[in-house]
């Protein structure tokens, strides 16, 4: 053990530095207590709220947009029919690009004014687009209402409800993320259900217009639950020179990148792959919501686990093991041939294990910024990261239709695309958590250790069994009272 010279205080000493935690150590013992300008609630009526307007905010909206596959299939067979695939998923990939490169404006936004205006706005975008949405016809006006307008109501609801309850919680801040996200994935399973009875029943125009309203109000209601602890309304600088040079956040963005890329694919076109192997119409919509199902697992359970063994430590599993369903389970499904129930039987499994890890995946990224980031700067932070795989999610998707038409109607090189790009991610994702360990380490080393010892212990402090401290450390003793 490193040799340790204390130095003797007459009066108790402070600690002004907002980012270290400082550790009290009384005789025979430790008691560590991490010190932070912001107080975290960690539970309470307001964080509660919050979570449960963001679970219900994040399924009448992200749920939705989780469900666009059955919109793909439903264009395919209806109004757009006369269109390739490849094109009508531009729709579904403008949409997450607008949902995702709106996040740096709203989150800078939520970190100056909070979440209440922003969160009204995009209620204002939802109805508005779902609405416009029921009397389209053509594929311009799609793009207007569903690709354009409604990805950014989208926006305008989950940043904010995210950022929120990453205000609330730090200890548990995974689980209350991932509880709030499993509202997307619960939207994904109970949507894509409902439009094919409502599109089915009463046409593709009510049935808009019935799911936009119910929408409306659930997210009138989360408006009126989340609220947000952030003292931070001063504007500071849109972009800070410290963003790019921290290489957990760099390498966190460059894995992004490559999952945003392949992410997306299953979700927009496992029902036109069920079609492929012959799954009847009213049976192939439910692989999308078993899928989803899949998603609200992983989105919990593991987020919760993450917040004992650590969130960076399980989202790179995440994220690989997303790619390794899609180049085994999925890949394999492609080439098989069999009984009808069989194929089905295949492809649930798939549509289970990939929502699950890519639920992870989703429920775990935000976590991970906020964990790196300054409380005044989450929002903006998270934002960031959204803005810029916006780009390789915009082009996800019409890959993989290109791929599709390119090799004549086979599945194989798309679904190697998608799995690839995950499992490339992967490994940047793997070196910022490797970053993310070193700092924590070197960060330890230096923190300041406030001691209330008597003068009998720092005699024998060197030699103490149950404590050892490392050659960087900083010890700032007090005489304990009894003295």
């Amino acid at each position: 053990m490193p040799s340790v010279t204390p130095t003797l205080l007459a009066t108790p000493t402070t600690t002004n530095n907002s980012q270290s935690r400082v550790s009290q150590l009384e005789c025979g013992g430790a008691v560590g207590q991490e010190q932070d300008e912001h107080q975290y609630s960690e539970g309470g009526l307001k964080a509660n709220l919050t979570v449960i307007g963001a679970f219900i905010g994040l399924f009448c909206t992200f749920g939705q947009m989780n469900a666009f596959g059955a919109f793909q299939a439903w264009y395919a067979g209806h109004e757009l029919s006369h269109m390739p695939a490849s094109t009508i998923s531009w729709i579904g990939s403008l949409q997450l690009w607008i949902f995702f490169f709106s996040g740096a404006p709203i989150g800078r936004l939520f970190d100056v004014y909070g979440p209440t205006g922003l969160m009204l706005a995009g209620t204002l975008c939802y109805l508005t687009s779902m609405m416009t949405m029921s009397i389209s016809t053509q594929y311009y006006q799609y793009i207007l209402c569903q690709g354009i307008l409604l990805g950014l109501g989208v926006g305008l609801i989950f940043y904010p409800t995210m950022s929120s309850i990453s205000t609330h919680f730090s200890k548990y801040r995974a689980t209350a993320l991932g509880i709030a996200a499993a509202g997307s994935g619960l939207g994904g399973v109970v949507f894509p259900i409902t439009f094919r009875a409502l599109f089915d029943r009463l046409g593709f125009g009510w049935g808009v217009r019935i799911s936009g309203l119910a929408g409306g109000v659930g997210c009138i209601a989360a408006t009126m639950m989340v609220s947000s602890l952030s003292s931070h309304k001063k504007p500071q600088r849109y972009f800070d020179l410290k963003t790019i040079v921290d290489a957990r956040f760099v390498l966190l963005i460059i894995g992004s990148c490559f999952v945003a890329l392949g992410l997306f694919i299953p979700f927009f076109y496992i029902v036109e792959y069920a079609r492929h192997l012959g799954i009847p119409d009213h049976t192939s919509f439910y692989v999308l919501a078993v899928m989803n199902a899949g998603g609200v697992l992983g989105r919990i359970a593991l987020a919760y686990v993450s917040d004992t063994i650590g969130r960076f430590n399980l989202l790179t599993p995440a994220a690989f093991l997303s790619g390794l369903s899609c180049v085994t389970l999925w890949l394999f499904l492609a080439a098989s041939t069999g009984s009808q129930g069989a194929v089905l039987a295949g492809v649930m499994v798939f549509a289970v294990a990939f929502g699950f890890f890519s639920g992870a995946y989703i429920s775990l990224v935000n976590p991970c910024v906020a964990q790196i980031s300054d409380i005044g700067i989450i929002g903006t932070r998270i934002g960031l990261l959204y803005s810029v795989i916006s780009f390789p999610s915009l082009l996800g998707g019409p890959t993989a239709g290109a791929l599709l038409m390119h090799e004549h109607g086979s599945y194989t090189a798309m679904i190697i695309f998608s799995g690839t790009t995950l499992m490339i991610g992967s490994v940047s994702l793997f070196g910022a958590n490797f970053v993310q360990i070193e700092e924590s380490s070197q960060e330890y080393n230096r923190q300041p250790l406030n001691l209330m010892l008597c003068s009998r212990c720092i005699a024998l402090l060197p030699q103490c069994p149950r404590h050892s401290f490392g050659p960087q450390s900083s010890l700032h003793i007090r005489l304990h009272s009894c003295c």
